[in-house]
């Protein structure tokens, strides 16, 4: 394909050492060529692929000098878009790097749109719609092992098994045209009917187990919602703060201190947790904090994960009470805190209350209680830890809906073929089958679906 040179800024806009503009097109070299001038006097178009070279990026107008940079250059197919690249490296700094960029685009560069780079190594075929996803994910990880899943499917682990999933589709397929084609050869038919039960069950069961990892990869990929709930003045905030490992929250003896939701991103054990701290639920006069409690209530709604504190050093309250009611169909972790003072709850009373549910004791004052919180939550939803890092984890809500229809279409394959339904009839539900295993990996997928998934990333990738 034939597109037009792009331009963007590739690192993040601010102060730094270094940012990078980044051309990609047919005529990069050649816009370079025009802002660039080498001590060497060299041209950038003469110079060998993948090398860098010092110099000045000047006005072409007026001759002035702008920035000292380093610029690489790199000739397609090998580079990340399979066209010809440039990288300049210059200072890092608003005004600097706006102008190199201003020079790119008026010597015949065009802004790129949020995506773009991935998109066109997508659409010159470098990399599938699965990995171009997986490079977001990549930039958006909030945990080591949330990165080692992005990495995964960037190297392609998902797509090669889809591949070899529609593969066995497209043999089975083949095997039934040539029972349509010869219906005169009996051993044909029943060799068919054989091939389609062993084939879709392999195939179902291979998209089963993909489903299996879906709530572990979506969890690694997006994040655990969870909400800290509890009366005013139990340590819900002192919680937040020990948990992230800063004061994010104000912490103080008067009820009714946080009167709004408070988020943080923090890793608990490779499991990134999306924390939310909430106004203390309770009935108030007060209009601003009666307001912080209805976002509570709402963001309660939400949750995929409840910290319900209660405090050691009081009685269970109707409050608490309440608390409990409303979270009885929800995964919650009970955490008494308060324990370096004297005991007032009833904790065989709270643990009745939590049932199954895990019941942890803490002194946030002291920081003790917070590893036994931490195993709680790896525990309730990976089992204490999370698989082995050499299986396919499947992360994408996109992956998910393709594989849950697959699944089904599969099943009505096989339903059809044990119901003694007509041969030709099975083979609709198997094309659909291998046609929605293809939309995951972009071989099947309507353009504005492409344009909508590169409109989510950074401007510069």
């Amino acid at each position: 394909m034939i597109f037009d040179t792009i331009a963007a800024i590739s690192t993040p806009l601010g102060e730094g050492a270094i940012a990078i503009i980044r051309l990609s097109g047919d005529e990069a070299f050649k816009i370079a060529d025009k802002v660039f001038r080498a001590p060497s006097g060299k041209r950038l178009a003469e110079e060998k692929s993948h090398t860098i070279h010092y110099g000045h990026i000047i006005d072409p107008d007026t001759e002035q000098i702008v920035e000292e940079v380093m610029v690489s250059i790199m000739r397609g197919p090998k580079t990340f878009t399979r066209e010809d690249v440039v990288e300049i490296n210059c200072h890092g700094g608003l005004v600097t790097v706006n102008k190199v960029l201003q020079l790119v685009v008026r010597n015949g560069a065009r802004i790129a749109e949020p995506g773009e780079f991935t998109k066109r190594a997508f659409l010159n075929g470098r990399i599938d719609l699965s990995q171009a996803e997986a490079v977001m994910d990549l930039i958006r990880a909030k945990t080591d092992r949330a990165m080692n899943m992005a990495l995964g499917q960037m190297e392609g682990r998902l797509s090669k098994l889809i591949n070899k999933l529609r593969q066995e589709i497209i043999e089975t397929l083949a095997h039934v045209e040539v029972n349509i084609d010869y219906p005169e050869y009996d051993d044909v038919e029943e060799m068919t009917h054989q091939m389609l039960i062993e084939k879709g069950t392999y195939v179902k069961k291979e998209i089963e187990k993909l489903l299996l990892t879906s709530s572990q990869g979506k969890i690694l990929r997006e994040g655990l919602s969870t909400v800290i709930i509890g009366r005013p003045n139990v340590g819900k905030s002192s919680l937040l703060n020990s948990l992230v490992q800063e004061n994010k929250a104000i912490v103080t003896d008067i009820p009714g201190t946080t009167r709004d939701v408070i988020e943080e991103y923090v890793n608990v054990r490779g499991v990134p947790l999306r924390l939310v701290d909430t106004a203390g639920i309770r009935e108030t006069e007060d209009i601003v904090e009666r307001i912080g409690v209805e976002r509570s209530r709402q963001v309660l709604k939400e949750a995929d994960l409840i910290l319900l504190v209660l405090n050691y050093h009081e009685e269970l309250l109707d409050d608490d009470l309440q608390l409990f009611e409303v979270t009885k169909d929800m995964d919650i972790i009970v955490i008494v805190n308060k324990t370096d003072l004297s005991q007032r709850i009833d904790l065989e009373k709270v643990k009745e209350l939590a049932g199954n549910r895990p019941v942890v004791t803490t002194s946030l004052l002291e920081e003790k209680g917070i590893d036994e919180l931490e195993e709680a939550i790896s525990t309730l939803f990976f089992q204490g830890n999370v698989q082995s890092g050499d299986l396919t984890y499947v992360s994408n809500s996109r992956h998910i809906s393709l594989l849950t229809e697959a699944e089904k279409a599969i099943d009505d394959a096989l339903t059809g073929v044990h119901s003694g339904v007509p041969i030709d009839i099975v083979q609709i539900d198997l094309t659909r089958c291998w046609e929605l295993l293809g939309e995951i990996i972009g071989d099947a997928v309507h353009e504005s679906l492409i344009d909508q998934l590169f409109s989510q990333f950074c401007l510069g990738k």
